[in-house]
């Protein structure tokens, strides 16, 4: 676990009033109001992949067309469900038909020559170390349009509490030292409020192509950056 923390303080009297609704909650202060916005971020390795799988066909007519899809999607879900991909981690996205027009390069009318049809899904991965492999099989079975992987972590909750342990504590610290600075002690604190920003951050992650034995597609997790800031005001003596 890597923890990394950002501060910012703001000294204030205590005769400053505090705003808002604190202003109304905060017990009447005897010392010197210290106000610290504290950070703590941890880093996870993501354990779920997104993307979306989908095949595309072209025919001269829209049934044709549509027939294809069904045919060619049906094996691209067969494949799925062989790579042990459950029915709740597959959800259709998006089913499209429309007409395909060859444009005439001198600008007369566009001449209708058959019909594109589209089927997507979008599945989820809890397997990250295959993620490849079931991409090459998909595709093996004649998806020819896949978007992603969008990594993630399924369950961040556990995370987010130690960024706020870590927030809480670092704010703690840096009050210990503007106290000590001024000759004076950390007492009470008087408020605690979180900020909006608390999502997991991906960083930079690759999906690649490797020349071994036989060409797989690789997927590298890297980390995602998982961040909570907190409003801490404690009260100096």
């Amino acid at each position: 676990m890597i923890t990394k923390m950002k501060v910012a303080v703001l000294l204030a009297a205590a005769a400053v009033p505090l705003g808002g609704a604190l202003a109304q909650q905060a017990p009447p202060l005897s010392g010197t109001r210290l106000d610290v916005v504290a950070t703590g971020e941890v880093s996870r390795v993501p354990d779920i992949a997104r993307i979306g799988a989908g095949v595309i066909t072209t025919a001269p007519t829209a049934t044709a067309a549509l027939e294809q899809n069904a045919r060619q999607m049906n094996s691209v879900r067969a494949a799925l469900k062989r790579a042990g991909i459950a029915d709740r981690d597959i959800q259709t996205s998006a089913i499209n038909l429309y007409p395909d027009y060859r444009h005439d390069e001198r600008g007369g009318n566009p001449q209708l020559i058959g019909y594109r049809a589209s089927n997507e899904v979008n599945v989820r991965f809890r397997d990250i170390a295959n993620t490849g492999k079931i991409l090459d099989a998909l595709v093996a079975e004649g998806a020819n349009q896949i978007n992603g992987p969008a990594l993630s972590i399924d369950e961040p909750e556990q995370a987010l509490d130690e960024a706020r342990t870590a927030a809480l504590a670092n704010a703690r610290a840096r009050a210990d030292l503007y106290a000590r600075a001024m000759g004076k002690t950390v007492g009470r604190i008087l408020s605690v409020s979180e900020g909006g920003n608390m999502t997991p951050y991906p960083r930079p992650m690759a999906m690649r192509a490797e020349a071994a034995d036989s060409a797989t597609s690789q997927i590298n997790p890297g980390e995602q950056t998982v961040s909570v800031t907190l409003s801490v005001s404690f009260e100096l003596q």
